[in-house]
């Protein structure tokens, strides 16, 4: 079955907007509270400072491919952050399978990968019709 130019439309909006909203809210709380933030990326080794960049990955990234700006360039960096965050925030390879964050890491890592294909799609298809990239 075949879509229509407005179906498409409507369906990559959806998309990007389904994609955006994690990241845009993720951005802004970590905004609200970066030392929170700072506390948890330095609790995996790496330096707190990277929070500031991770607030602009997450909230500036999210609210350029919500409108729809520059989508196919942020939609790769956004799936390659991802797979990133996954790969060191959720790595449940190391954990017992009766660790009690076992499960909750397993599933953040595979939503991180299934937002990664989400992104890895708008990448290859463009925003679509209903957005900045096509006005």
């Amino acid at each position: 079955m075949n879509m229509s130019q407005s179906q498409s439309n409507a369906a990559l909006l959806l998309a990007r907007i389904l994609l955006a909203v994690l990241f845009i809210m993720g951005g802004w709380s970590k905004m609200m509270n970066p030392a929170g933030g700072a506390g948890y990326i330095a609790s995996v080794g790496l330096p707190g400072w990277l929070i500031y960049p991770a607030i602009v990955a997450e909230l500036g990234g999210g609210l350029l491919i919500l409108v729809g700006f520059q989508t196919r360039l942020v939609a790769l960096f956004m799936a390659l952050f991802t797979v990133f965050l996954a790969l060191v925030f959720h790595n449940y390879f190391s954990l017992a399978a009766d660790d009690k964050m076992y499960m909750f890491q397993y599933l953040n890592f595979y939503k991180n990968l299934g937002m990664a294909g989400g992104f890895l799609a708008l990448a290859a298809s463009g925003a679509g019709g209903w957005s900045a990239d096509r006005a």
